[in-house]
């Protein structure tokens, strides 16, 4: 009987013998080869016994015969570890559409919806999970990281202490409520926060991701020796973790050790595997023809340099195109752009060629090497000292600026402002404003006209000020980077958040204001500084503590009723 052929299939298993169970498993099917469990054990032995296409194979019949969630759950863990994510998605999906999907089947569609930042689809089958099996600490402490991504804070924080109550020996669940509580902006959550990364690497100090965590965590706070400390054993423990080696070398970067701080950054890049996808930013070039470039002569040779980070980093670091080419003499060099860039980097020198970063996987098979651009300043030999800081670098086209002259107000002052990032960015919390509002006491200063160049979040307000903040909006009008350039030719200076704008206006080599948080202030404008060596002619106002923007505005209120008196 099947039955007892599955029973003895369970038995070869239970006692370690894979290659009989299989054996005994086949056997039995070709007299009941309808015999859905029996595929399915089989399908374990083979797996079990390394032997992985015989095992999908075997899943894949047991689930044309009667949908199952043990077997999805095999296959789709199968189709994981081969780097089929595709199709074991598609294998979760049909469990849930055949209604056969237990909770562990749910929390695997979930995971693979959260990789793809389906977020909402993520909420929903991790829901579904817990609708089955209400105490599933995988599902709780995912669907904490999805609402953390969500920015529902307070849904995070109560899903993640509900799984650690649950299992407050897991290191992991330690990791993810630190994650959400270092979010909240007071002393207290950070406090806890630091707690709770610390008793994480307690519980596994193999880990080394929790040393990684709880080093920047440190470096947020301001704790810069003893996060250094911290990041070091990290990246000692574990030199190719790329969380460690970027962490530490954004520490590094931000106290002017450019050197070393670029080199940690470019180890961490090239630790990403080839499917890592970071939300806003260019994806990765695909493994191609040409190599990573990491330092070889290049006389002779092509090279390619892509666009790994986000609009800002384009900004600051295509100035190094023509340093590439003076000390390295490479034979060409062809520097792929995001679409909304494209245009205005057809200004800088140093690239013989110009492409979109569509084209560039393509581009890859004729050229000797590619580049993360923001490798190049480590292959120049960037130091403090060093920085090619001389400006512009960017220029407007003429007929842009032409285009744009009649919509720029007629004034003695005009000032561009910027009060919000890219809404998608994991910082934006700390480095936007709340809002427009925020900015009110600047309309006390008189003789000034205010410019929006607001673009995505913040557009409406734009449209709509508040009232007794009239200002002329002309961000939603601007297609591209290359219709900003123009409308700042025009304008006597830019006051904006940490975002792409104000390294726009440094490349144009316009004056600007950059509105700083205390909390997660990116390395680029180093620590403690009224200004930067990166932009000549951009100063740096900086919250005095966490969530302090009043503080900020009234520095720079009365910092421009200085400009505008000519102090």
């Amino acid at each position: 009987m099947a039955i007892d052929a599955l029973d003895r299939v369970l038995d070869a298993l239970d006692s370690g013998d894979a290659e009989l169970a299989y054996r005994l498993g086949t056997q039995a099917l070709q007299a009941a080869p309808g015999d859905a469990p029996l595929w399915s054990a089989c399908g374990i032995a083979a797996r079990l016994g390394e032997r992985p296409a015989d095992a999908e194979r075997c899943w894949r019949r047991a689930l044309a015969l009667q949908p199952d969630a043990l077997a999805t759950h095999h296959l789709a863990s199968l189709l994981r570890a081969q780097g089929r994510d595709d199709e074991a998605l598609a294998c979760y999906q049909a469990a849930a559409d055949h209604g056969s999907a237990d909770a562990r089947c749910w929390v695997g569609l979930g995971v693979l919806c959260a990789a793809r930042r389906r977020l909402a689809d993520a909420e929903a089958a991790y829901r579904s999970a817990l609708a089955l099996q209400p105490d599933d600490v995988a599902a709780l402490t995912n669907l904490g990281l999805v609402l953390e991504q969500l920015r529902r804070l307070d849904e995070a924080e109560a899903c993640q202490r509900r799984a650690l109550a649950l299992a407050p020996g897991l290191a992991d669940l330690h990791n993810h409520l630190a994650g959400v509580l270092a979010r909240w902006p007071d002393a207290q959550h950070e406090a806890e926060a630091e707690w709770h990364y610390r008793e994480a690497l307690r519980l596994a100090p193999q880990d080394a991701r929790h040393g990684s965590n709880l080093g920047a965590l440190l470096y947020d706070l301001g704790r810069v020796q003893e996060a250094e400390q911290v990041l070091r054993a990290a990246v000692a423990q574990a030199p190719g973790l790329a969380s460690a080696q970027i962490n530490l070398g954004h520490l590094l970067l931000s106290v002017g050790r450019l050197a070393e701080g670029f080199a940690h950054a470019a180890r961490s890049y090239a630790l990403l595997p080839p499917t890592a996808v970071v939300p806003g930013f260019p994806e990765p070039p695909p493994p191609g023809a040409a190599q990573p470039w990491t330092g070889q002569p290049l006389q002779g040779r092509r090279l390619l340099v892509w666009p790994e980070q986000g609009h800002g980093d384009q900004l600051q670091f295509c100035r190094y195109l023509p340093l590439v080419r003076a000390q390295h003499r490479p034979a060409q060099i062809t520097y792929a752009s995001t679409a909304s860039l494209l245009g205005l980097m057809r200004s800088v020198a140093g690239a013989d060629r110009h492409i979109a970063l569509q084209e560039a996987p393509a581009a890859l098979a004729t050229h000797d090497y590619w580049v993360p651009l923001q490798n190049l300043p480590l292959f120049c030999g960037t130091h403090l000292e060093t920085i090619p800081a001389e400006t512009p670098y960017l220029w407007p086209a003429s007929a842009g600026v032409l285009r744009w002259a009649p919509r720029i107000p007629q004034a003695p002052r005009k000032v561009g402002l910027v009060w919000r990032g890219n809404p998608r960015h994991d910082n934006d919390a700390e480095r936007s404003l709340p809002g427009l509002a925020t900015l009110a006491p600047l309309w006390q200063v008189p003789g000034v006209v205010f410019v929006s160049l607001q673009k995505w979040a913040g557009e409406e307000e734009g449209r709509r000020p508040p009232a007794g903040q009239p200002l002329v909006h002309l961000g939603s009008a601007t297609a591209d980077f290359s219709d900003v350039a123009a409308i700042l030719a025009q304008l006597d200076l830019l006051i904006s958040v940490d975002t792409a704008a104000c390294h726009l206006a440094g490349a144009l080599g316009r004056p600007c204001w950059v509105l700083l948080p205390a909390y997660r202030v990116d390395w680029r404008w180093l620590r403690g500084r009224a200004d930067t060596p990166w932009y000549p002619r951009t100063r740096l106002f900086r919250q005095a503590r966490r969530g302090d923007w009043a503080g900020v505005v009234d520095q720079v209120r009365q910092a421009l009723v200085d400009w505008r008196q000519g102090r």
